[in-house]
């Protein structure tokens, strides 16, 4: 998790400073940043971690930046830092997508804890994402033919009656059968049936 930052946006100096410190204290990479905007101007566009964010702040609040966030297509764990939180707008928060609200004052090892927890999400997520990149990329490489192989042998069917609906030699199809099961990177047909269930 070494490579993930923890976002971290709070208007207030002195409190940025001391989470920063904690944060660095264990280990963690922390992007500090006084402001929403500030954050925004500044990020990439796949971040790689979490955001803290607090709550009240002057221009982009925490929530309103949450959803500046999401409008940019960001789906990284959110943990919000509050003095105030009501419970509608936690629920509202949680409902789209953020990781976890904190009361002020906090614990410093209960606050090290979650964000640890969030960037492990955020570790999973940056994964799965990856290997959907991946099989995305080797389904690409795959030939009209090739699919329509494919598609048959993930369906359960005989090389002989693929060779039949397809109007080619059953050694053709034995030749697309290994290119599709060498491009995908599969050892059988229920191991592709699973692969293409998983890509929709």
């Amino acid at each position: 998790m070494s490579e993930l930052s923890v976002y971290l946006v709070d208007d207030e100096e002195a409190v940025r400073d001391a989470l920063a410190f904690l944060l660095q204290s264990r280990g963690l990479r922390v992007q500090a940043h006084a402001s929403g905007a500030e954050l925004l101007a500044a990020l990439p566009s796949q971040p790689q971690g979490v955001f803290l964010l607090d709550v009240r702040m002057e221009g982009l609040s925490g929530l309103q930046l949450h959803e500046a966030l999401l409008a940019r297509g960001i789906r990284n764990p959110v943990l919000f830092l509050t003095g105030h939180g009501d419970i509608p707008m936690v629920v509202s928060s949680l409902k789209k997508g953020a990781f976890d609200f904190l009361e002020k004052p906090y614990a410093d090892n209960a606050l090290v804890d979650r964000i640890e927890q969030a960037l492990a999400v955020a570790a999973a997520m940056s994964t799965q994402d990856a290997r959907s990149a991946e099989r995305a990329a080797r389904l690409a490489s795959l030939t009209e033919r090739e699919r329509e192989v494919m598609q048959r042998v993930a369906a359960g069917k005989l090389n002989k009656v693929i060779a039949d609906e397809l109007h080619i030699s059953m050694r053709t199809v034995e030749v697309h059968r290994a290119r599709v099961f060498a491009k995908l990177d599969v050892g059988s047909a229920a191991e592709l049936a699973t692969l293409l269930a998983g890509a929709g």
